[in-house]
């Protein structure tokens, strides 16, 4: 071999062999890094040569030395001659002509194009790395909340660049990348260049500085080392430094949140200890914390909320054991005593779909702002289930008064004709972690997305809500509420609604009053001004809005999902919070009020001609001030009903002063104007 390469007997080299189970978590542009290596030889000597292309495997010189982590672990400090070496060498890189270069893939921004390079690496991040790794990683990222059109966006979203001349790429600099050779001349040796690149400088120094942990007070001087460097050997590369740098940081910090996911969920294959499952939800945290603000992550899960999710995961691939076969996947639980065992669904199709739930693909997980729903089909189980879990510590400024699980009890039992879920189980898994388990209500087909009337209904489906909202009359609500009925409804809705102002966090209270909103005590003056019928109390959803209905093939139509805000109060109530959650026309409007009104007891519907504009009134109140706190906290951004609300709230805001008959106030900073707007 020697002899073939043209090296002396007994020289040491280094044989790269790259992994077959290694996960595609990194961008490369070319296949081969021989051609970079035989193109920088002119320029930085010292790299490695490639002397032997073998069939999935290359020998390379060896560079004697040591690894640049073994003198100075991350996060450390890097002595100054160090990083003023480190900026020499990259600077050198403008010298390699382009068409030394291998070929560019197809696609790629013309020289100088530097928001078309960020806009590039960010779908290529998409390509290269979420979308291969998406059939066995997706439903890890939805639980955690990675959208799958993240990077997407994030490219999307990137500005006007300076225009810089493009030069060669390391592309993975960090500390064991980085050779002290043993001579001293150079210093620093660089290695490993599979992802060298060709484009805007920028980028080798905000992956540098991210990769190599520089501690934080470090950055201002490798920055200001590698400007100077730079600003000889190529001056025109160092423009825009100080504005466009956090750029190629967020996009650094956006994508890597996919490659720290995957390596610290594969960490946890075979039978970790808690130590490695600490140690994998700190690096899946510390991930997202990072990639929050560019790929706008809202709601970030919670540490036990993370460990969870990990946890579930690695039960549902275990991996193989010490003998080489596959572990038998596998979730303890309890049960709630709450909620008997169901013949038709019992204690084994509980553990399936616990295990299922970890390995269910990302367009079967919903993260809500209130749940965790996964869909799951269960062997020897005829119909599809959905898994719920709470999610985190999400802000919930409309509290929840009854148990979900006992208001679908009740329904169920009463036998009326509401299409609603049939809760299976009740129980706390591995790691403290409530769940239920639901009979899930969409296409038997669960690979297909449910169906929700997010531009209003239907007329049979307006005939449909209608004549469940009707049967939920029959429902014997004392089951899930006793004391229910006693005090006028109207009245304690006014008081919950004064009670959430008051509790709103000092900053949304302060923009409230910014905006003409009253406080609270003057609030109540203003809601006492109007009285309802006293009518008789039923059992009440509470919250419906179009993506709590769910559209069937049959003559129900609808079924009605989510059952947690339910409450007992006011049939009318339910009827006019669904028209001010969805878009009603008016002669949908007036169809569900006939077809409400004619089949309901007069003792339900009394006065309802005047009253169903107070309540509408009130619910128009309660957006002015719940859909400022979600734009003041970010809280439940992410969920579809919540983003409209908030979209729209210009509207809501101008809606709801009018009919407190206060004046409209010019907010006075423009900025705020035309945000709200």
């Amino acid at each position: 071999m020697a002899a073939l390469v043209g090296r002396a007997t007994g020289t040491n080299v280094t044989v790269r062999v790259r992994r077959p189970d290694a996960l595609p978590v990194v961008i490369r542009t070319w296949p081969d890094e021989a051609p970079v290596l035989d193109t920088l030889r002119g320029v930085l000597p010292h790299v490695p040569r490639c002397l032997f292309r073998g069939n999935g495997f290359v020998v390379h010189s060896h560079v004697d030395g040591v690894p640049l982590s073994t003198v100075h672990a991350n996060d450390a400090p890097v002595a100054s001659p160090l990083v003023a070496e480190l900026a020499r060498q990259l600077a050198l890189l403008t010298r390699v002509r382009r068409e030394s270069l291998p070929e560019l893939p197809s696609g790629r921004p013309p020289n100088r194009d530097s928001q078309g390079f960020l806009r590039t690496l960010a779908h290529e991040a998409d390509v290269q790395i979420r979308r291969p790794n998406w059939a066995l990683f997706g439903g890890l990222f939805a639980a955690l909340g990675l959208p799958e059109d993240a990077l997407v966006r994030f490219a999307e979203r990137v500005p006007a660049l300076t225009r810089r001349p493009f030069s060669l790429l390391h592309g993975d600099l960090h500390r064991d990348n980085l050779i002290l050779s043993l001579d001293g001349d150079p210093p620093l040796i660089c290695v490993d260049w599979e992802l060298a690149a060709y484009g805007d400088p920028l980028h080798d120094l905000a992956t540098h500085l991210v990769r190599m942990r520089y501690p934080a007070g470090q950055w201002p001087e490798v920055t200001g080392a590698w400007e100077r460097a730079m600003g000889e050997a190529r001056p025109a590369a160092v423009s825009g430094l100080a504005k466009d740098l956090r750029h190629y940081v967020d996009f650094e910090h956006a994508q890597s949140v996919y490659p720290d996911v995957m390596r610290a969920a594969d960490s946890l294959r075979g039978r970790p200890d808690q130590r490695v499952l600490d140690e994998a939800t700190g690096a899946v945290r510390d991930a997202l914390l990072l990639a929050a603000e560019p790929l706008r992550l809202r709601n970030l899960p919670e540490p036990a909320e993370i460990e969870g999710i990990l946890f579930r995961w690695r039960a549902a691939h275990p991996g193989t054991g010490p003998d080489g076969t596959r572990a038998r996947p596998t979730i303890r639980w309890s049960r709630d005593r709450r909620l008997r065992a169901r013949d038709d669904f019992p204690a084994a199709a509980v553990d399936r779909a616990l295990v299922e739930e970890g390995a269910a693909p990302a367009h079967r997980v919903f993260k809500g702002t209130a749940h965790l729903n996964t869909v799951v089909w269960v062997p020897d189980v005829d119909f599809p289930v959905v898994v719920r879990r709470k999610v985190g510590r999400q802000l919930r400024r409309e509290p929840r008064y009854l148990s979900e699980h006992a208001v679908l009890g009740a329904i169920e039992r009463s036998g009326v004709e509401v299409a609603a879920p049939r809760v299976l189980a009740l129980g706390t898994s591995s790691r403290e972690d409530p769940f239920a388990i639901h009979t899930y209500v969409g296409d038997r087909d669960i690979d297909r997305l449910p169906s929700h009337p997010v531009h209003g209904l239907l007329p049979h489906e307006a005939d449909s809500l209608v004549d469940q909202l009707r049967a939920l009359t029959k429902v014997d609500y004392k089951q899930v509420d006793p004391a229910a009925g006693e005090g006028g409804f109207h009245r304690w809705l006014r008081e919950q609604l004064v009670l959430l102002v008051s509790e709103l966090p000092k900053d949304s209270q302060q923009l409230a009053r910014t905006l003409g909103l009253p406080d609270a005590d003057r609030l109540r003056e203003i809601l006492a001004r109007h009285e309802v019928s006293h009518r008789a109390p039923a059992l009440l959803h509470g919250d419906l809005n179009p993506w709590n209905l769910v559209r069937r093939d049959d003559r129900l139509a609808l079924t009605v999902i989510d059952w947690e805000m339910a409450l007992v109060g006011d049939p009318l109530y339910d009827l006019v919070r669904h028209m001010h959650l969805t878009p009603t026309r008016p002669e949908i409007r007036h169809r569900m009020f006939r077809r409400w009104e004619s089949g309901l007891p007069e003792r339900y519907t009394v006065g309802w001609q005047r009253d169903w504009r107070v309540y509408r009134w009130v619910e128009i109140v309660r957006s002015a001030y719940v859909d400022l706190d979600r734009l003041v906290t970010g809280s439940g951004l992410d969920a579809p009903n919540v983003r409209r609300a908030v979209d729209s709230y210009a509207m809501t805001l101008a809606a709801a002063i009018s009919s407190l008959g206060l004046p409209s106030r010019a907010t006075p900073n423009p900025h705020l104007s035309r945000t709200l707007t």
